[in-house]
């Protein structure tokens, strides 16, 4: 089977078809820089990130634009509450939502184009909407999406225009308005609003709508049509809507597939901004680690909610150590699985081949094309485990050399590969303490032999004190028939 994946447009799960063979294009909707990230954004960053290394590892090129809004009301209103110029306070954020990204394992973007970087393309799209009969100018500096001028508003959504109400935020009553539920491409400043915050249009000076922002981006790095569409569930109604519905307006084909993660709740309801920064991802990671985070928040379908907690946190630690402690003690066994990169940037397998060309199982492959089913894909990942610590029991070497490929060749298209950045860190405190043991033994088995000669001259006393040394290095001795054997204390 191919990759099926859930449309929200049809609302049905159907084969994916790239527009170009071989080539993906996705546009997800980022980070508006007005606060610092909490674990709702990284949910759709982790969601999307396993999105982008199966279509990769499947052999898809994928160019992924992931925007950042760094001009909005929230702030320009957030910025001025602090005394903070307000692209001062966005850029301080946006170094917050990279640094999150980053610690969770989230692969970069493609492009992350800022919205004030294509005011240009912003002015253009808008003039030919208005040109197109879709747009209209209000009072200076205020244009409008004329709602009744494109049928087809409200598909993406399945709305009917007359059972809608506005969801603009300060604009549904403004007085310029043809109707309520149009909205607004392009906004005025507003009185006590710094004049950096506004461009010159020919419909006078203003700032662009949220909307307008992202289609104009879409445009400008994956062309008139292309493949994914993808955010949050909650961006459904209104952005989505309204970017669809500009971009084919203006006569562009825009997203094919429309994919939407759904939300993390805590007590069986919504995250929100009232949870206070319990929830900020600076927070959350003080008590845990990014990697666990990772898995909590990515080890869910992304289409199901994810109920985060504490019991959460420790069952996804819980599960993150069964697996993370099988491959070091797997890596320890058949020889070290360096962290080295092939040239394509993919980890590598213990032989030098790179990961990618390890064959996964084949119930992980359905899993992953059946829509994503990550939970169904790390069943077959612990299944993986489960043979392979059997396998380590029974010293069947070759065994557990083929089950931590395939293990650590799920994992990275999970972002969950110990041995891959940016857990490699941890990895190598790993190998340095086997590394250490390995050590250890070697001086022990040294000492011990000694121990054997002086007692088989029968120097006793030379036997007691080499015994008496290991015991005050904390190594116990016990003789059998077989031999001296050696264990650490309280082990």
């Amino acid at each position: 089977m191919s990759l099926h994946l859930y449309d929200s447009a049809t609302r049905a799960v159907r084969a994916f078809e790239p527009l170009h063979p071989g080539c993906v294009g996705i546009y997800l909707c980022g980070a508006t820089v007005q606060g610092l990230p909490h674990i709702g954004h990284l949910r759709s960053a982790v969601a999307f990130d396993v999105l982008v290394r199966w279509l990769r590892r499947t052999g898809y090129d994928v160019t992924l634009i992931r925007n950042v809004t760094d001009i909005d009301d929230k702030i320009l209103a957030k910025s001025a509450e602090a005394g903070v110029p307000w692209w001062a306070w966005a850029q301080m954020h946006e170094r917050a939502f990279t640094a999150a990204y980053d610690a969770l394992g989230v692969l970069p973007p493609t492009y992350e184009p800022r919205a004030t970087g294509h005011v240009t393309e912003m002015v253009e799209l808008m003039e030919r909407l208005v040109a197109r009969g879709h747009a209209y100018a209000g009072e200076a500096g205020n244009v409008y999406f004329d709602v009744h001028s494109f049928p087809g508003y409200g598909a993406l959504t399945r709305q009917r225009l007359e059972n809608m109400v506005t969801a603009e935020e300060d604009d549904g009553a403004a007085s310029d308005k043809r109707d309520a539920r149009d909205f607004a491409l392009w906004k005025r400043n507003k009185s006590g609003e710094p004049e950096s915050a506004s461009w010159p249009t020919p419909y006078g000076r203003g700032r662009p709508g949220w909307h307008l922002e992202c289609s104009a981006m879409a445009h400008r790095y994956l062309g008139e049509t292309f493949d994914i569409h993808g955010g949050g569930i909650d961006l459904r109604f209104p952005h989505h809507e309204n970017e669809q519905a500009q971009s084919r307006a203006a006569g562009y084909g825009f997203a094919r597939h429309w994919v939407h993660n759904a939300w993390v709740t805590v007590g069986g309801e919504k995250m929100s901004k009232s949870l206070g920064n319990s929830l900020v991802v600076d927070s959350v990671l003080r008590r845990t680690s990014p990697v666990v985070l990772r898995y909590a928040l990515g080890g869910v379908h992304y289409r199901s909610t994810v109920e985060f907690s504490d019991s959460s946190l420790e069952e996804a630690r819980a599960a993150w150590e069964r697996i993370e402690g099988f491959v070091r003690r797997a890596v320890e066994r058949v020889a070290p699985l360096g962290v080295d990169t092939a040239d394509d940037g993919a980890p590598l397998a213990d032989d030098g081949a790179s990961l990618a060309g390890v064959d996964l199982p084949p119930a992980f492959v359905a899993a992953m094309d059946d829509d994503l089913n990550v939970s169904a894909a790390l069943a077959v990942v612990h299944e993986g485990v489960r043979a392979g610590n059997t396998a380590l029991a029974e010293d069947r070497e070759e065994d557990v050399r083929r089950a931590v490929a395939q293990v650590r060749a799920m994992l990275d298209v999970l972002g969950l590969d110990p041995l891959a950045a940016p857990w490699a860190e941890g990895s190598a405190a790993g190998r340095t303490e086997a590394a250490a043991s390995s050590a250890l033994a070697v001086l022990v088995d040294a000492v011990i032999a000694q121990r054997a000669e002086a007692r088989k001259a029968r120097d006793w006393a030379r036997a007691d004190a080499l015994r008496d040394q290991l015991t005050r290095a904390g190594v116990v001795v016990e003789d059998s028939p077989a031999g001296a054997r050696w264990s650490l204390k309280g082990s």
